[in-house]
């Protein structure tokens, strides 16, 4: 069962909904962010709803942060987002290991 199975099935309260939308590739807004893992010029690592969001692009830079409401906006130039799933676990740890070093 899948993270999002998961919490779909097992969730007693309600869960927030996640939206992500891109403009032109320069402007980035998500709902639905749960924490701010790390960031910088290059990669934004967002705990969501949904699980874990990489963003990748050049020239990243946060705009705007919302803790309360879980809301992030990101600028730059965008060149990739992806999730990483449970299953995917050795990648995760991949990844911060190589952010954590």
């Amino acid at each position: 069962m899948n993270h999002y199975e998961k919490n779909q099935t097992s969730s007693l309260r309600p869960q927030a909904d996640h939206h992500v939308t891109m403009h032109n590739r320069r402007n980035l807004e998500i709902s639905g962010v749960k924490e701010v893992d790390s960031f910088d010029n290059e990669e934004f690592l967002l705990q969501t709803v949904m699980g874990y969001l990489i963003v990748r692009g050049e020239n990243l830079q946060m705009k705007n942060l919302d803790v309360e409401q879980g809301n992030v906006s990101i600028k730059g130039k965008i060149y990739e987002l992806s999730y990483l799933d449970e299953q995917h676990g050795e990648k995760a740890k991949g990844l911060f290991s190589k952010l954590f070093k």
